[in-house]
């Protein structure tokens, strides 16, 4: 009598293929079990080795074993818990979290994927592996850093993508997308540069007049010119060369700025910022070997406002725009030379927001990277000349006669650089134009 039993359909799986993927989950598996083997947790090195096989063959299998597979592993870590608390040991949240993930790793290494779930457990393991500094740094943060953090995430992830494409209006030039990721860019530098420092704090006025710069060049003068003024000049030198710093680190930002929205503009000013950056080094340089003991040993405790809030974008918006719009009507009318006047107002109210102003316009094709890269250096030498202001506050005869001579030395090697790239560009310029041309 025959059997009326149907055999099970079968599928052979392409043997290397198969094998890369499991090998991958494995790996990856033991990776992160090997940082909870070395804390001492129930579920270790093999553990983990096998939750991320279970799941990466349940990802080959398709939709309905990947989900037993993640079901079984949930089952697991209850389990787990269950045990801990028995043994008075508490919850194990966290191992149970990272074996949920590492089975989801697991099933995108059975459907295929590589960058994606080594990623994700290379970042899970870091966040294991750094716990304790996490924490620490977690515990030290102020209920107001803590919402300027919150408050730039809105800004960047809720807002911007409601905010219309394109240019609106009558004369179509305001773009509000255009203006909303400059006041991101802007905000961002600062914020990232205000947990530099507070992750290192403050060692050494050279430090502190670099971070402080990057943030906000006019108020890191401000401070070290009060230091100079309650130490009744004994701060004299240290200060110096921090305001020299901290204005190198407004050039460098004012070129970060361009290198993010125009980098042509950034090769027509690369010169002038070279020069700027070389001439503050040089003087930097020379007061270092001339500096005494005493006063090197001088350090400043700049306590930097928060980075972001509400007022800063706002301020920051409103500037932009004003400038960005000013400056194409300006543009439109009077060509490069109301562009430029509006840029040096610009300078003396914000070199960041004049900056990004030019190289949007320049994106945009409102005006040419020349024009854009030169007004960037003119801001700059705006926010020079402008901070040099604040150095009378200190009432030091010395001091000022330094920073003066030295930050017109700065402006004047911006001002070589413009003429220079000038000279060159007109020297090459016909040479560019018969290489570019069709044959």
């Amino acid at each position: 009598m025959p059997s009326e039993i149907t055999p099970l359909p079968s599928a052979q799986w392409p043997y290397l293929v198969i094998l890369i993927r499991l090998a991958l989950a494995l790996a990856l598996g033991l990776l992160l079990g090997l940082e909870r083997e070395r804390r001492g947790k129930e579920a270790g090195l093999r553990t983990f080795g096998f939750i991320a096989l279970l799941g990466a063959l349940g990802g080959s299998l398709g939709e309905s074993f990947a989900l037993l597979a993640f079901v079984l592993t949930g089952m697991l870590a209850v389990l787990l818990n269950i045990q801990t608390l028995r043994a008075g040991e508490g919850t194990e949240l966290t191992t149970s979290a990272a074996m949920l993930v590492t089975c989801m790793a697991g099933i995108l290494c059975g459907q295929g994927h590589t960058i994606t779930p080594a990623a994700v457990m290379v970042i899970s393991t870091a966040l294991l592996a750094w716990k304790e500094r996490l924490a620490g740094f977690s515990m030290g943060l102020t209920e107001g850093e803590l919402r300027s953090a919150l408050l730039l995430a809105i800004l960047a992830i809720v807002i911007y993508p409601a905010l219309p494409t394109g240019a609106i209006g009558p004369w179509q030039i305001f773009e509000p997308r255009a203006a909303w990721i400059t006041v991101i860019l802007i905000a961002s530098i600062g914020f990232v540069n205000y947990v530099l420092w507070k992750l290192y704090g403050a060692r050494g006025t050279e430090l502190s007049g670099f971070f402080g710069g990057l943030v906000n060049s006019n108020f890191t003068v401000i401070e070290m010119v009060t230091r100079v003024r309650e130490s009744q000049g004994r701060f004299a030198d240290p200060a110096y060369r921090g305001i020299l710093i901290a204005t190198s680190a407004m050039v460098v930002r004012n070129a970060t700025l361009l290198l993010l929205l125009a980098p042509l503009a950034l090769l027509e000013a690369t010169g002038a910022f070279t020069l700027m950056l070389a001439a503050s080094a040089a003087l930097v340089l020379t007061s270092h070997l001339r500096a005494s003991g005493a006063n090197a040993r001088e350090t400043a405790d700049i306590k930097l406002a928060l980075p972001f809030s509400l007022a800063v974008a706002l301020k920051y918006g409103a500037l932009f725009l004003v400038l960005h719009m000013v400056g194409i009507l300006m543009q439109r009318e009077y060509g490069a030379a109301g562009f430029y006047s509006v840029t040096l107002v610009g300078g003396l109210l914000s070199s960041a927001s004049a900056v990004a102003a030019a190289a949007t316009m320049a994106s945009q094709g409102e005006i040419s990277p020349v024009v854009a890269g030169n007004g960037a250096v003119l801001a700059s030498l705006t926010s020079i000349a402008f901070s040099l202001s604040f150095v009378l506050r200190a009432r030091h005869r010395g001091l000022t006669r330094r920073l003066a001579l030295s930050m017109l030395a700065v402006a004047a090697a911006g001002a070589l650089g413009l003429i220079l790239s000038s000279e060159l560009r007109e020297l090459l310029g016909p040479w560019i134009t018969t290489l570019s041309r069709p044959k």
